[in-house]
């Protein structure tokens, strides 16, 4: 699609990639299960959104522990990015998505 907002929702419209870049984003480099500990995530939907992350340049992978064989997660330059979209998302968030109606 040409559309901009169409492609940037196409990487980060579901529902746990913005938790997850605000995880990375907001607190650094992030192990899988402090992630999955902190977003209440199942351990499969956390894989398939962290390779999509990867795979679309917003985190890296980074080795940490060769035995048993760990990894952390940080940010790029392009999730960084994203971090001003976070801030509007929360803005906006506590200004109109009350959790009371009216």
């Amino acid at each position: 699609m040409d559309c901009p907002i169409a492609r940037a929702l196409e990487v980060v419209g579901d529902w746990w990639t913005p938790l997850i870049l605000r995880e990375i984003v907001l607190n650094g480099p992030q192990k899988f299960q402090d992630l999955e500990r902190n977003l209440g995530i199942a351990p499969a939907v956390l894989s398939n959104r962290l390779n999509d992350l990867i795979d679309n340049d917003l985190l890296e992978r980074r080795q940490y522990s060769e035995h048993p064989e760990r990894f952390e997660y940080i940010a790029t330059s392009a999730s960084q990015d994203f971090e001003a979209v976070l801030d509007e998302l929360k803005r906006w968030g506590t200004k109109w998505a009350t959790s009371s109606p009216g």
